[in-house]
């Protein structure tokens, strides 16, 4: 696993550790910069090229509605419902298939794993 991540405000503190614990290249906008706004969120996925990971369906109409350059890969985690520390399994999970999801907007659930390809520069 080599994809550096950078983990939405969002994102459960139990998960961040298990993710840290595994020593992934990371950075949690809650620990580290809470606040931030999703365009400056986005910002920094970018510039430092790392997967966006969230539950925060706002991503999505950045990158196809209002033209914002994507990041490597944007994961949509949507389930309701969770224990603190599961959202780290998904993300080991997508992680263990890590090509297949390079230049895709992920929405992952328990029960499916589905891709939507992100716009590129040529199809702006």
């Amino acid at each position: 696993m080599t994809a550096r991540l950078l983990l939405n405000e969002n994102f459960p503190a139990p998960a961040v550790a298990r993710l840290c614990e595994q020593g992934l290249d990371l950075i949690a906008i809650g620990e580290r910069s809470p606040g931030l706004t999703d365009r400056a969120v986005m910002a920094l996925a970018v510039a430092e090229r790392r997967w966006h990971i969230t539950f925060d369906r706002d991503y999505g109409e950045l990158v196809y509605a209002r033209k914002f350059a994507p990041p490597p890969v944007i994961v949509l985690l949507r389930e309701p419902r969770y224990r603190p520390a599961e959202p780290a399994g998904w993300v080991f999970d997508l992680l263990r298939d890590e090509p297949r999801f390079v230049g895709y907007f992920v929405v992952h659930s328990r029960s499916s794993v589905r891709t939507r390809a992100l716009p590129t520069a040529g199809s702006r």
